[in-house]
């Protein structure tokens, strides 16, 4: 199964003899809970919004459509997504090995590695851009001889679904649901294609971390951030929300669909470009299988109303 801007590590791969990689699946130790209170939640209140889109940049499957009016329950979500620092404090309490450690690898995106790795890694089929990177981890981002010392104010990456709920856990919270999801993203807002209007650069300012230039060889950075931003960069959406859309994939709780596994990812990445995966748009969505990450993969937390 090939999703957009993050392959799976139960599809979109070559086979196991091809790659080199072998992978422990080991169980994860159990969490221990810990400080939701300083989890930064706001308040997203009760009501009815208009979820999904119809527009003419809905992508085929993706389950966008039709535009349906949707009342949920008042509850909270995080301002940012868990950043580096956050997760740290987690593993520090728990001794928790993530899934990209256990598996011994997870994806980069081939043009944060030096060449010398770039052109020997295996690549997945469908996303070619993409390194299957022995010891890459949230630790480690792009794999051995890189860490996070400098990006601790960065959301964490290479988390699968299951890392998420091990961390959710522990803090005493959950993952959003998907309409969760998209009613705290929108701000407010009613239909808007992003979390602040229709028009992705207002004023020529950029207020999202996505890609610029010409997908996937050359990244002009304009925005600032050729791979992850702090997770309080840009401006916040109308609930307060930063980085919503664009910056790292984020895990929803939803199953796709009532057939498969796989869970629903919102918000899109740094690697999102309207050539060829225009999801950083508040309706938009795709999804992975749940043991799959990589270095676009993170998630933000969520809690029922107090």
């Amino acid at each position: 199964m090939t999703t957009c801007c993050g392959p799976s590590r139960n599809g979109d791969r070559p086979h196991d003899d091809e790659s080199g990689i072998s992978e422990d699946r080991s169980t994860p130790p159990p969490a221990h809970p810990g400080p939701l209170d300083d989890a930064g939640l706001i308040d997203i209140p009760a009501g009815a919004f208009r979820m999904g889109s119809e527009d003419v940049d809905c992508n085929p499957g993706d389950g966008e459509g039709p535009i349906r009016t949707v009342t949920i329950p008042a509850f909270r979500i995080a301002a940012h997504a868990v950043s580096v620092d956050d997760f740290a404090r987690f593993v520090d309490a728990t001794h928790y090995l993530t899934e990209a450690e256990r598996f011994g690898w997870s994806f980069v995106f081939g043009g944060l590695l030096p060449a010398r790795l770039r052109d020997i890694l295996p690549a997945p089929i469908a996303t070619p851009w993409w390194r299957m990177t022995p010891g890459a981890s949230w630790r480690a981002p792009e794999g051995p001889g890189t860490d996070v010392a400098t990006r601790r104010s960065h959301p964490v990456t290479h988390i699968s679904w299951n890392d998420a709920i091990a961390y959710c856990s522990w803090i005493g919270g959950r993952l959003p649901t998907d309409a969760e999801w998209e009613r705290a993203a929108r701000g407010r807002l009613d239909q808007a294609r992003y979390p602040w209007g229709d028009e992705l650069t207002p004023g020529g300012e950029h207020r999202c971390n996505i890609w610029q230039g010409d997908f996937p060889d050359y990244n002009t950075g304009e925005d600032g951030y050729l791979g992850t931003a702090p997770v309080d960069a840009f401006e916040p959406n109308g609930f307060g929300l930063y980085n919503i859309v664009g910056n790292v994939w984020e895990w929803c709780s939803d199953r796709w669909d009532r057939t498969e596994s796989t869970r629903v990812m919102r918000g899109g990445s740094y690697l999102c470009h309207a050539s060829y995966c225009n999801r950083y748009r508040v309706a938009a969505r795709t999804r992975n299988d749940p043991s799959s990450g990589g270095g676009n993969n993170g998630f933000r937390i969520a809690a029922d109303a107090l």
